[in-house]
């Protein structure tokens, strides 16, 4: 019985392409619905699935066990801040010093000073590096802690990280990133060379290492010019915007959590009934964070491919409708020699599945290099389509077919053999 069956479905299968060879136009046109429906959702799921790629692998970079501490949630911000956290009182290097020293699941802890961040971002306007006539602006200028090297694995590919010596002498030293070393010392070695800030020289002694990732780095670590903590508060003594990094022993996340959070409520006197007054946050929390954006785009991208797919099966359905019409007399033949309805309810729903199966396919494939142009063209921008996406746009083409011929198979597998053998 399964041998038959097998059979009969490969042998409706084959009569379906061979439907579709003899059509070629009016199918690609019936189709064509399906074709833009599985072309769009595959094109943004491919950007979507390679942009959250992108970002985790920058994130992640960072430590797994790894805290970011400041004034707001250190996560993605979609508005602007509240009269309430304009009101917050900025953390302080004190606050990051009693985390180190009250919270014994924490392994290290660092603190970077900034100007002071607003609405739209820092009060200060953008940073200009500069050596010899060369510039890079909108650079990340902060002073920080020796213990950042540890903290957030700032690793230097070339020279060293300033030393706890060098941050209580304010020594004027720097660490730069890669993409300011790439543009201001093109074709030498930027060890011992200065390199000027508003007005001040720093002498550069080390350059970190590229940080994972292609979309945001460029904003952020890579082009970073870190000085110690102690040396930026000489400079600009008026900024007071700090962010504390702290690194728990593997396995302690939770518990360090918990502990930072007791030590900052008590030392920022927040009422038991309160919320916190600042945020803490850990790469994954950013991560899953920004997965739900993406989550939620990709399913108002698949809300509105939907409708492509609604009048692909629309189309299929009128196709097939048709397809009746012309061949009763062929139904009338086959019923006659003993053909029972599910044979003809499955020849026209297997027809159905390969028309729109066959059109997912294409979609796939126009999806597919939609996403290679988008890498050749923009490879910043990284863009890829996972084997589930592949799989489920066949899977939900080829059920649109089946949806959509149900009624029309059914039509046909209840014509009377008798009139249709009558029909001209």
């Amino acid at each position: 019985m399964e041998i038959t069956m097998s059979m009969n479905i490969g042998e409706n299968a084959r009569m379906a392409l061979s439907t579709l060879r003899e059509n070629k136009m009016r199918s690609f046109l019936t189709v064509l619905g399906v074709v833009i429906g599985i072309t769009a959702l595959l094109s943004v799921v491919s950007i979507l699935v390679g942009v959250y790629g992108d970002v985790n692998a920058y994130l992640s970079d960072y430590g797994s066990e790894t805290l970011f501490i400041f004034r707001f949630d250190p996560g993605i911000h979609t508005g602007r801040l509240t009269p309430d956290e304009r009101a917050r009182k900025p953390l302080t290097l004190e606050d990051a010093e009693a985390i180190a020293q009250f919270c014994p699941a924490v392994r290290a802890v660092t603190a970077s000073v900034y100007p002071r961040w607003e609405d739209e971002g820092p009060a200060r306007g953008p940073v200009t590096a500069r050596y010899r006539g060369k510039e890079v602006s909108g650079i990340d200028y902060n002073g920080t802690l020796p213990s950042n090297e540890e903290v957030f694995n700032s690793r230097p590919r070339t020279g060293r990280f300033f030393s706890d010596a060098e941050n209580m002498h304010r020594a004027d030293v720097a660490v730069i990133g890669p993409d300011i070393a790439k543009t201001l010392y093109p074709d030498m070695d930027p060890l011992g060379k200065p390199i000027q800030i508003d007005g001040v020289s720093y002498e550069v002694i080390g350059v970190l290492e590229p940080r994972k990732g292609q979309l945001v780095k460029d904003q952020s670590a890579d082009k970073a010019v870190m000085v110690p903590y102690r040396t930026y508060h000489k400079h600009v003594p008026q900024d007071d915007e700090n962010m504390i990094g702290a690194v728990a022993y593997p396995g302690h996340m939770s518990e360090a959590e918990d502990q930072i959070r007791g030590v900052l409520r008590r030392r920022r006197n927040v009422p038991y009934s309160k919320p916190d007054n600042f945020g803490i946050s850990s790469a994954q929390q950013i991560a899953d964070q920004f997965r739900q954006i993406t989550a939620s785009v990709a399913l108002l991208i698949s809300v509105i491919s939907s409708i492509g797919l609604l009048v692909g099966g629309v189309g299929v359905m009128n196709i097939m409708l048709m397809s009746v019409t012309q061949r009763t007399r062929e139904i009338g033949v086959r019923k006659a020699i003993g053909a029972r309805r599910r044979d003809v309810i499955w020849q026209f729903l297997t027809e159905a599945i390969v028309l729109t199966g066959a059109g997912g396919v294409i979609g796939v494939l126009l999806g597919g290099g939609i996403s290679l142009l988008i890498n050749l063209a923009v490879p910043s921008l990284p863009s890829s389509i996972p084997l589930w996406a592949v799989l489920l746009a066949v899977g939900v083409s080829m059920s649109v077919g089946l949806f959509f011929g149900m009624y029309p198979a059914i039509k046909a597998a209840r014509l009377d053999p008798v009139e249709a053998l009558r029909y001209e």
